[in-house]
């Protein structure tokens, strides 16, 4: 049958490394690696949460000996440097396909593959198990292909599509995509969400059985101590004046009308107030028409990231759509007090006026008051920002990667479905 799609392959390594270890005899014997492909719609170098989640991901599977690949589309770097993310060591090979982009995100793409033709790329392979982080078709026909080839395959739920609708003026198909999202987690063995309220969320969708699979943070990369005097002298604040910060698209998913007004309200009382934002998307030039005295930083990277993480002081994150918010951990790691609703990572890793503020969904009024507050209580401030830091200490990606690898290769009977015990009341 054949297909428009384009198919590249790329690896630098053997089809089946294998590795030594000691027998009982104490004569080394050589074992496959266990082989793990990834399916997503997007992927690094792209800038946003789920491919930073995979990218770290699979940093951490081959850190810990086993073979990944990779199945995406094309991306623009892949037509100049077709062996980019073999080469940089994210993964040992990668199918590319085609794609046309998403409406509202033209520099992210739907995957367009056929079952047939990704069913005869893995069955080449030995692969183990396949990890589905998309529900696009290129997804759907991964799932396909696995279950023909009796592959273990798990999905995972990145990002709330159905919830996004009625912001792009397509509320009407949000029934119809909870039923398709209900029906494709439903053909995994297995569906991994970031946050146990994404667990309840789908488990009341009718999407079963789900496990709780959370994030890590950077602590290395995301520190206070990369604070820069000079970066806070470029936006016009002195050492001791707070900056406000948001990190993440310019969307309207995000909700940033919401930081915007907290700004205006801190800006009323405090007039050398700063607002920074880091990011970029289809919002920036109506909101840096519209709001001249904010610093639109645009995309920011890897050490300069940082350094704009801990160049400030209070971090807002407004959106109620995110599945989890890998920014949110970002700003703890870099010593930032948050403001955020009570959801997603805020839920699993804010305390109350312990190590950030946080307020229920919805609450915009309290959301405003928060950052106000922040602004005017500098004790609070310093106290909230030195313990997020400290929390953030515990949260690396080791933990998460293994944990990962029990849940995808079912390897224990022992994990919890919804991971610490001791905080799985909520499910």
């Amino acid at each position: 049958m054949k297909t428009p799609m384009t198919f590249t392959a790329l690896s630098r390594l053997p089809t089946q490394p294998e590795l030594a270890t000691p027998s009982a005899s104490g004569v080394g014997e050589s074992i496959r690696q266990q082989h793990l492909v990834i399916v997503t719609e997007t992927f690094a170098p792209e800038i946003n949460g789920v491919a930073h989640t995979l990218l770290q991901l699979c940093r951490g599977l081959l850190a810990q000996g086993y073979r990944v690949s990779v199945i995406r589309p094309e991306q623009a770097i892949d037509r100049q440097l077709p062996g980019h993310a073999v080469d940089q060591g994210w993964c040992h090979d990668q199918l590319l396909v085609s794609g046309v982009p998403l409406p509202g995100y033209r520099d992210l793409k739907f995957g367009l593959a056929s079952r047939w033709h990704l069913q005869r790329w893995l069955s080449e392979r030995s692969v183990d198990a396949v990890y589905v982080a998309t529900q696009g078709p290129l997804g759907l026909a991964a799932v396909r292909a696995a279950r023909h080839l009796q592959v273990r395959v798990c999905s995972g739920f990145h990002t709330n599509f159905h919830s996004y609708t009625h912001h792009y003026r397509v509320g009407f198909l949000d029934l119809w995509l909870r039923r398709y999202c209900r029906w494709f987690h439903n053909q995994t063995a297995l569906t991994l969400v970031p946050s146990r309220q994404s667990a309840v969320q789908l488990e009341t969708m009718g999407i079963d059985p789900c496990a709780l699979w959370s994030r890590g943070v950077n602590c290395q990369l995301f520190d206070p101590q990369r604070r820069d005097p000079a970066l806070r002298a470029e936006w016009g604040v002195g050492a001791d004046m707070p900056v406000l910060l948001y990190v993440g698209r310019l969307a309207a998913e995000k909700n940033l009308p919401l930081a915007l007004r907290s700004y205006a309200q801190v800006k009323m009382r405090y007039p050398a107030a700063r607002l920074i934002l880091v990011g970029d998307g289809p919002l920036r030039a109506e909101l840096a028409r519209d709001y001249p005295d904010v610093v639109f930083a645009g995309v920011q990277r890897g050490d300069d990231l940082a350094r704009y993480y801990a160049s400030a002081d209070i971090f807002l994150f407004p959106s109620l759509t995110d599945t989890f918010g890998n920014v949110v951990l970002e700003a703890m790691a870099s010593g930032l007090a948050v403001v955020a609703y009570d959801m997603a990572a805020a839920h699993e890793h804010l305390r109350q006026a312990h190590n950030g503020l946080t307020m229920p969904a919805g609450d915009e009024a309290g959301f405003v008051a928060a950052a106000e507050r922040l602004y005017r209580e500098t004790e609070l401030c310093r106290r909230l920002r030195q313990q997020a830091r400290h929390d953030a200490l515990t949260l690396g990606w080791a933990q998460q990667v293994s944990r990962f690898t029990q849940l995808l290769l079912n390897s224990s009977q022992e994990v919890s479905r919804y991971g610490d015990k001791s905080r799985d009341t909520l499910v």
